[in-house]
């Protein structure tokens, strides 16, 4: 098995049957499973009594957040994807930057692909600012949605709410599995983590595009539509380049922004490759970082999900080193003036980091 995830199917006799390398969603599995349970049941070879089921209680229980999996800042305005709960909270920071005032709750706290003043999302993730607006990655839904922020109605921007599948799919303007989103000059940029590719709209006329990716899970610089991604879970644009996380290659890496440029690797050299090591390009070992964001000297914070930890790459000299750890699985981050703001995902909460004395504190939330 040399793929993640990979499915073996094993019959009641103990024999393999057949097996998928890849992700999968479990309708599809669902006409193989009828045939098995009608062929065994009707050979009496299955039991159908119930397994005791045994759920673990999270170390951590959830409170007023529940798996948040991004942050972001626009100054002192503060966005948060309250994934768990299916909703964005969005307000604004206090002077001193411990505590945030929170203006509009955005979802309904269900899972629902609904538009308008009681418009829903199902577990949100990346979030940016243009102006009184937001983009947001609508995992859950297969799709980027938009807020105005002064009247609170949600809509959508791209995305049918079904998964990206096959060309038909592609041809109604479904998508699969948006992970982040970064505005620039009047163009939006999409992680697009389903189809291990970068995607882009033109906000102005709505029309969107395959950016970087052939959608071959992998780890290979090229021109853009040669390149292979691996998940992309986070991305930041700055001046004319996309920067940008691929989780399964556990790689740090960079896009041009223009359509005729190329995908390289700053830290990250293959699928399987992961660890926690800090050091100069093909040295470094990460494991499934899920978030980044841009400090003013020109690094970058990555949010390395599996190792519990913030590091900062220098993406001019591929250095990274590990600044500070004590998180649960952060999924994304986001620097401010004084601190840096962290999704601390598995502890429901958002983090921060003050930079001097690399003390965590917890945000405090005003609803």
């Amino acid at each position: 098995m040399n793929a993640w995830p990979t499915l073996q199917i094993v019959d009641p006799t103990g024999r393999v049957i057949g097996g998928h390398a890849g992700e999968f969603t479990a309708d599809r599995l669902t006409p193989v499973i009828e045939q098995l349970i009608e062929a065994f049941g009707s050979a009496g070879q299955l039991v159908r009594t119930r397994l005791p089921e045994t759920l673990d209680q999270p170390a951590i229980p959830p409170g007023l957040l529940r798996y948040p999996g991004k942050v972001e800042l626009d100054g002192e305005r503060i966005a948060i994807a309250d994934s768990g709960h299916h909703r964005v909270l969005a307000g604004r920071l206090t002077d001193d930057g411990l505590s945030a005032r929170i203006d509009r709750v955005l979802g309904s706290g269900e899972p629902a692909f609904r538009d308008g003043v009681n418009g829903a999302f199902n577990s949100p993730q990346g979030i940016t600012f243009a102006a009184d607006r937001l983009y947001v990655a609508d995992s859950g839904n297969h799709a980027v949605r938009t807020v105005d922020l002064r009247s609170g109605v949600i809509g959508t921007l791209a995305g049918t709410g079904h998964q990206l599948r096959n060309t038909a799919d592609l041809e109604t303007g479904a998508m699969s599995s948006p992970w982040d989103v970064a505005v620039a000059d009047g163009m939006l940029y999409i992680a697009m983590a389903g189809v291990h590719q970068l995607w882009s709209i033109e906000l102005d006329t709505g029309i969107g595009m395959r950016h970087s990716g052939s959608q071959r899970e992998d780890i290979v610089d090229g021109e853009h539509f040669d390149a292979a991604l691996a998940q992309p879970m986070g991305v930041l644009a700055h001046r004319d380049k996309l920067y940008f996380v691929d989780a399964e290659s556990s790689a740090v890496r960079v896009a041009d922004r223009e359509q005729d440029g190329r995908v390289e690797t700053i830290t990250g050299t293959g699928l399987f490759d992961f660890g926690d090591i800090d050091g100069i390009g093909d040295a470094v070992r990460m494991q499934h970082q899920q978030g980044m964001a841009r400090h003013r000297d020109g690094r970058l914070l990555v949010a390395d999900s599996y190792n519990d930890a913030l590091k900062w790459v220098d993406p001019s000299t591929r250095r990274a080193e590990t600044w500070v750890r004590e998180f649960h699985e952060p999924g994304g981050v986001a620097c401010g003036e004084r601190f840096a703001y962290v999704a601390d995902t598995n502890a429901h909460r958002i983090a921060m980091v003050e930079y001097g004395s690399q003390e965590i504190r917890e945000l405090r939330l005003e609803l």
